[in-house]
């Protein structure tokens, strides 16, 4: 069963309401959608402190549901925590840029090699992620896109009024 409740000043809890299921993968799975409802609705960012000042790092499965022989597990990096998502459908994530089934996170950052192994995609906050420039990224934006016609050239495909 998982609870939401306040907290007043006193330290008293006050239950409002509360979901039942049949295991404590259920109630995980139900308390991890809550805060991802959460977090969408109001814009919150979860703050990982108790790491020091790396933080943490996340991936994303995005090909399967996280399961036994689908994630690295390094000797000195172990996965701090696992959590699959629906198990029927994947989530967008990372601000709607990806569609993943679940994550872990890790105290240290994983290797391009063991990322690629395991089609895992680190999550855009993460510390060693440099976040591009303002110019950059709109090079970046641009970048396969069509240049504009020249005013006398012409358009290869009809308009609805030409169909």
């Amino acid at each position: 069963m998982t609870w939401q409740f306040t907290e007043g000043e006193n330290g008293h809890r006050d239950y409002y309401w509360g979901r039942y299921g049949t295991s404590q993968a259920w109630a995980q799975r139900d308390f991890d959608r809550r805060v991802d409802n959460y977090q969408q609705l109001y814009h919150a960012a979860v703050k990982h402190t108790e790491l020091g000042p790396e933080g943490v790092y996340r991936y994303y499965s995005t090909q399967r549901p996280v399961d036994i022989g689908t994630y690295p597990k390094p000797p000195d990096n172990q996965p701090l925590s696992i959590v699959n998502y629906d198990d029927d459908r994947r989530r967008p994530v990372a601000d709607g840029r990806l569609m993943a089934w679940g994550e872990l996170t890790y105290a240290k950052p994983l290797t391009e090699k063991q990322m690629e192994d395991y089609e895992l995609k680190p999550a855009p906050g993460n510390p060693d992620r440099v976040r591009p420039s303002i110019t950059a990224w709109l090079k970046d934006e641009t970048r396969g896109q069509e240049p504009p016609k020249e005013p006398g050239q012409k358009r290869n495909h009809k308009n609805h009024e030409e169909r």
